[in-house]
């Protein structure tokens, strides 16, 4: 399994470096290609620590704004706030969910469990993803049940 998810990670980074040689130039910020890379890498990281993940950018009819991902540890539903940045110089990514976040993600989050046919335990999760090393490996920071859930 962890094999597996490697290659496919592998993969989705080859693919990538070829789109980026042979495609049209990408105009997005720079930060937003961060975020996303981030998401990515994280979503590959947290499977292999054995989370089974359900959805990437859930969104909502209701509200604005998305969960990154949402995957189970275990029996807990998990709803995944994903964080990256270049350095660890300016203050740490997590910090970055603040009470407005918390709010959107209860809300978020209530959505989801909504279309569940029974509630099951669930939390919130914060994971930061920093890639400040060469070669650019990122590094990971999973705090597990970092938002009050009420």
């Amino acid at each position: 399994m962890q094999f597996s998810s490697f290659l496919t990670q592998s993969i989705v980074h080859y693919l990538d470096a070829l789109a980026d040689r042979f495609l049209p130039a990408d105009n997005t910020p720079p930060h937003q290609k961060i975020g996303r890379r981030g998401e990515e890498d994280a979503y590959f990281y947290l499977r292999r620590l054995g989370y089974v993940m359900v959805a990437r950018d859930y969104r909502s009819p209701h509200r604005r704004g998305d969960i990154d991902l949402i995957g189970w540890d275990k029996d807990v539903l998990c709803f995944i706030e994903v964080k990256s940045r270049t350095t660890h110089d300016v203050k740490p990514a997590e910090a970055a969910v603040d009470e407005d976040k918390q709010r959107v993600l209860r809300g978020m989050a209530g959505d989801y469990l909504r279309q569940l046919r029974e509630i099951p335990q669930w939390r919130f999760d914060v994971i930061s993803v920093y890639y400040d090393s060469r070669p650019a490996r990122p590094k990971f920071e999973l705090f597990k049940n970092a938002c009050p859930v009420s």
